[in-house]
């Protein structure tokens, strides 16, 4: 069964703040992000890819998966942060990209973000929502918990193996909901997309 949404008791996600257990203001609105947003959502991945705090992401290749993304914005319609949901399937999506303006804090934009993309990985009948962050705290407040990477071979596959950091990666993986047992992305050594299943921190053909 699908996981039950939690109510958000956090505002952001680069740098939570100790009252982040306060409720969120209304003051930071989510909707889903058009084309026309992908200029801002570049510039601010842009801003925080190159310490390695986000994956560095091309103009193209937001634009090309702009309908993953839900953004927030203030009453004037100003933008604040960006989040994105990548689905690999009804066993797992994951949590992408989520960054707020520094100057956003407080508006609660970083919790909506979440909650919006937990609503949307719940509406497609998810069981397993992942993400790999440097500030695990902030999504314990959401129910996520901290795992193995190897349990996610999905995720290993799509970014991990061609990661700089694949050796020396400083990130938590987290998960939210059921592990998966199954992974549709294997290693480039498998020719054809078959499912591989999950066996003991493992993957084998079927």
């Amino acid at each position: 069964m699908p996981f039950s949404l939690l109510s958000p008791a956090a505002t952001e996600t680069t740098d939570p703040d100790p009252a982040q257990s306060a409720p969120a203001p209304k003051s930071a609105a989510v909707r889903k992000a058009k084309l026309q947003d992908a200029e801002h959502i570049f510039m601010l991945i842009a801003s925080l890819s190159h310490d390695g705090t986000l994956l560095r992401r091309s103009y193209a290749e937001i634009c090309e998966n702009a309908r993953d993304f839900t953004v927030a914005e203030s009453p004037e319609g100003e933008f604040l942060g960006c989040g994105a949901l990548h689905l690999y399937g009804p066993h797992l999506a994951e949590v992408r990209s989520i960054v707020v303006r520094p100057e956003a804090k407080g508006q609660g934009a970083g919790g909506r973000l979440l909650s919006a993309l937990l609503a949307e990985a719940e509406d497609n009948g998810v069981t397993c929502v992942c993400l790999f962050t440097r500030i695990p705290n902030f999504f314990l407040h959401f129910n996520f918990r901290a795992v193995d990477r190897t349990l996610l071979p999905d995720k290993i596959y799509k970014d991990c193996q061609t990661c700089p950091r694949l050796y020396a990666c400083d990130e938590v993986a987290m998960v939210r909901g059921e592990i998966p047992r199954i992974a549709v992305l294997g290693p480039s050594k498998i020719a054809k997309p078959e499912l591989v299943k999950l066996q003991a921190g493992s993957l084998v053909s079927p």
